[in-house]
């Protein structure tokens, strides 16, 4: 069922676009007559030139659709993009998902361009043809056309930098950007950083602000996704070209940087100048491993699993096999996740953790006892050959600053699918080597 209308009277033709407010009143009425629900919300978008004086000249011809008038809003932007987004934020509120699009039928392509780059799976479009009546005094409802034609390509390079500049111009939200650093890992050899929820232009309150992970289930666009991690290059000095994060399988598959690269893989290890290698982590540890003598470097993604499966210590044996490192130089950060305080397992995935060492489980003979999965990752590492003080975690403070906070604890800081549920935001780890 049809949850909201978009009507695109964008592009107008010339000798329409001064009977707006009628043209609009006419089509209004016809979806209160069509539509399979009663005033469903409905959102109308024209162009920023068009503004002077319109939207009051719009007023008094609503007023004769009662049922609509509390439900339809006018959107005015210099841009499609501009356009598309504000109403797209708008949908968001609601949390609405299912939208029918009314627009002329020469727009519909590109129109479709759009959406597809500024939305994701999780909204159902259908599309109904707009056109002038023979009259050319109005606008009729039609049946779409079947026949879809393909977007020139120079056209959607266009779309995708007016989409890009849109973007780009959006103020940051909830606070500055902010990185957070361990003094472990030489500055002069190495690039690196644990990434907050601050600073990007994520709005949705659960991925808000700045989120680094768009699915087909969450309602960020991989636009603002890319964004989100342009602001973060930005700041941290890396090329966001050059910017590789592990497909994560909650396994312990390694990527070595320069081959073929796995379909899915938890560990990423490179030396190469000026690549950027990455983990995700929203409850899941983003660990980051630095050779200063032999210049190599490495991310990992270690959840629950994981750690049970030795993913650490998968990448820190990458390290060593392509790049000929000594365990022993191998400097180890883990970033921030969910910690012991917080994060519980069934008792038979806690058994597991509890053969590790008996202090990585608290209540042990509950039905779901406290895991701590970053005393259990040291541990790992540390039975590997790498040195206990060439690893930072939350139980070794760096200069007074913990790296390592509880992602749970700290919802003004971090995301946590823990915490937040299904539709939760993502933060990184991140290191490359200097030029």
């Amino acid at each position: 069922m049809v949850e909201a209308v978009l009507i695109d009277l964008f592009s107008l033709p010339a000798n329409l676009q001064n009977n707006i407010p009628g043209l609009l009143l006419n089509t209004l009425e016809t979806i209160e007559k069509c539509s399979s629900i009663p005033a469903p919300f409905v959102y109308v978008m024209c162009c920023q030139r068009q503004e002077n004086g319109e939207q009051e000249s719009l007023l008094p011809a609503l007023r004769n659709l009662q049922s609509l008038k509390k439900r339809l809003q006018v959107v005015h932007a210099l841009t499609t993009a501009a356009a598309l987004y504000t109403i797209k934020q708008r949908l968001d509120e609601k949390d609405l998902s299912i939208i029918k699009v009314i627009l002329p039928t020469l727009r519909k392509d590109l129109v479709k361009v759009y959406i597809d780059h500024l939305f994701t799976a999780v909204y159902q479009f259908e599309f109904e043809d707009l056109q002038v009546a023979s009259d050319c005094k109005n606008l009729q409802i039609a049946e779409p056309r079947s026949e879809e034609q393909m977007v020139p390509t120079q056209d959607v390079a266009v779309i995708l930098s007016e989409i890009q500049m849109y973007l780009e111009s959006l103020p940051s939200l909830n606070g500055e950007l902010t990185i957070l650093r361990s003094s472990l890992i030489p500055d002069d050899i190495f690039l690196h950083g644990f990434t907050t929820r601050t600073g990007g232009i994520s709005y949705i309150p659960t991925l808000s602000s700045c989120n680094l992970f768009s699915s087909s289930k969450r309602r960020d666009p991989q636009v603002v996704v890319k964004e989100n991690l342009r602001r973060i290059a930005k700041a941290a000095g890396f090329n966001p070209e050059t910017f590789h994060r592990v497909k994560t399988d909650h396994a312990n598959a390694v990527c070595i940087t320069g081959k073929t690269e796995p379909d899915s893989y938890d560990g990423i290890v490179t030396n190469q100048k000026g690549v950027t290698i990455a983990a995700p982590g929203a409850d899941c540890i983003p660990v980051l491993f630095a050779d200063p003598v032999r210049k190599a470097c490495g991310a990992a993604h270690s959840g629950w699993k994981g750690t049970l499966l030795g993913v650490s210590m998968a990448t820190v044996n990458a390290m060593v096999s392509e790049y000929g490192c000594n365990v022993k130089d191998i400097l180890v950060v883990l970033g921030p996740s969910v910690g012991p305080c917080c994060y519980k397992l069934p008792h038979e995935s806690a058994k597991e953790f509890h053969q590790i060492d008996p202090k990585c489980v608290r209540l042990f003979d509950s039905a779901c006892p406290y895991i701590d999965i970053r005393r259990a990752t040291r541990i790992l590492l540390e039975n590997g050959g790498i040195l206990p003080e060439n690893i930072r975690d939350d139980s070794v403070t760096d200069q007074n600053q913990n790296v390592t906070f509880c992602t749970a604890c700290h919802p003004d800081k971090f995301y946590s699918h823990f915490r937040d549920g299904n539709n939760f935001g993502t933060q990184i780890g991140f290191i490359s080597i200097r030029d």
